[in-house]
């Protein structure tokens, strides 16, 4: 596909943006300082907006579609779904429903083999951890500071970033621990081995301190995604596998973000060689077209509720339309080896483009990543390692991330920003053109970056 612009309409732009600050209310944000762009459409890995400037997308969105805008495939499959079954409620077996759920269970670890579909990564968290608490008559959770799980009751009080602060309750059953993150280490570890061993060693300890018999579930996310995108080191999963066998704790690995393809693998757990006994699935499902997430669950949590309800449901899970979309990317994902692509992206594009930026820019403290899937981790010194902005910063504390986000804007590239890092997360099946593209204006932002260092 060869993404276009259309004629510059700013008459239809405005008339947009003015509708959308009359009725929208926007999530994560004051809405009277936000200023949303009004889009006019997107295609591959573009989008542009009614002035005519176009951008390539370094965000995939929200870091889910993950074979770009309007892949013409998974929109006839859509159409094609609406034409013959739009909607229908979740008791009845449904053609595309199983076909989805089948292609879902061929790819994931395991016996990861009954699919529970949701509406997005937050009720499949919520659904995960009610199936634990269910099968192993215990309470507790625990969860890993640097982490996000979604924005729904208990999945927020799950997740380890400022986001939850507003919501949490302190009485949800959560108890957090630092997970591995050597670049800047809790555990003061000097190497990848110490850090493995001393998290382990960690979160052993707040097992026995919390009382193992008290713990329902432990939860990660595979590779951390937005905050920040720290790739566990070796030995790391396969030693909180260990530990919840060793106490009958539930593993559940939450792949919303690094799943289907995001980190060169179908799924980010087989590059540890690890099988968690429940995984959450959603965004790069079906790229983000119809909303649809999941739990995949493994024989022994399915067969707790074989002769006893599960007391969860909702009335859209496994959509049709969704379930289509899911069908339809699988099998674009399949026929145009976007797995392969993504994992040599990684490897022979964006991985060696990212780490040649570092050489040259002060500002980048590390480069960490997988896939179509890595973090710039910004410092005001590299010897210091202190960030560019401070934690949770907002306002002009702020303005260095600001500068770099206007920087990347005005160069057509649409940057994720979080706290004082950047990551590039193009669509899975971007060009190697595109990825240089965005390298060459993320290049340029970083001279921003660059002038608030010391």
């Amino acid at each position: 596909m060869t993404p276009h612009v259309a004629a510059p309409d700013p008459q239809a732009g405005a008339a947009v943006k003015a509708a959308d600050r009359a009725h929208v209310f926007h999530s994560w944000s004051a809405q009277g300082l936000i200023d949303p762009l009004a889009v006019a459409g997107a295609e591959g890995s573009y989008f542009w907006d009614y002035d005519g400037n176009r951008y390539l997308d370094f965000t995939s969105g929200l870091v889910y579609t993950n074979i770009g805008y309007q892949h013409p495939k998974v929109v006839a499959a859509i159409q094609e779904q609406a034409g013959k079954l739009a909607t229908f409620a979740p008791a009845f077996a449904v053609d595309v429903r199983s076909e989805a759920a089948r292609l879902i269970a061929e790819r994931t670890p395991g016996d990861l083999d009954k699919i529970f579909f949701t509406n997005g990564g937050a009720e499949a968290v919520e659904n995960a951890v009610r199936m634990a608490r269910l099968h192993t008559g215990r309470h507790k959770v625990l969860s890993a500071f640097r982490s996000y799980h979604g924005a729904t009751s208990t999945a927020i009080n799950l997740t380890g970033d400022p986001r939850r602060w507003a919501s949490d309750t302190g009485s949800a059953g959560v108890v957090r621990f630092w997970a591995p993150f050597l670049y800047r280490s809790p555990f003061y570890s000097e190497n990848e081995q110490q850090e493995c061993e001393r998290a382990l060693a960690h979160l052993e300890d707040t097992i026995a301190f919390e009382g193992p018999a008290t713990i329902a579930a432990i939860i990660l996310e595979t590779v951390p995604g937005t905050a920040g995108i720290m790739t566990p080191p070796p030995g790391y999963l396969a030693g909180v596998r260990a530990i919840c066998d060793k106490y009958g704790i539930v593993f559940v690995l939450d792949e919303v973000m690094a799943g289907f393809g995001r980190t060169g693998k179908w799924f980010a757990a087989e590059h540890f060689d690890v099988v968690p006994d429940l995984m959450t699935f959603a965004k790069g499902v079906n790229s983000g077209y119809v909303p649809l997430g999941g739990v995949a669950i493994n024989a022994e949590i399915a067969a707790t509720f074989d002769k006893r309800p599960y007391p969860g449901g909702l009335t859209y899970s496994g959509h049709p339309l969704a379930c289509a979309a899911a069908v339809a990317t699988i099998q674009v994902m399949e026929d145009e080896k976007v797995v392969e692509h993504a994992a040599h992206l990684g490897e022979n594009v964006l991985g060696p483009g990212l780490r040649e930026l570092a050489e040259r820019h002060p500002s980048v403290g590390e480069v960490r990543g997988l896939g179509v899937f890595w973090a710039l981790e910004l410092v005001k010194n590299r010897e210091t390692r202190e960030p560019l902005v401070p934690y949770n910063a907002a306002g002009e504390a702020a303005a260095p991330m600001a500068a770099l986000g206007a920087a990347a804007k005005k160069n057509g590239l649409w940057p994720f920003i979080n706290m004082n890092r950047t990551h590039a997360v193009p669509a899975c099946n971007a060009s190697e053109a595109e990825v240089k593209e965005g390298l060459a204006a993320l290049d340029a932002a970083l001279t921003v970056a660059d002038e608030y260092t010391a």
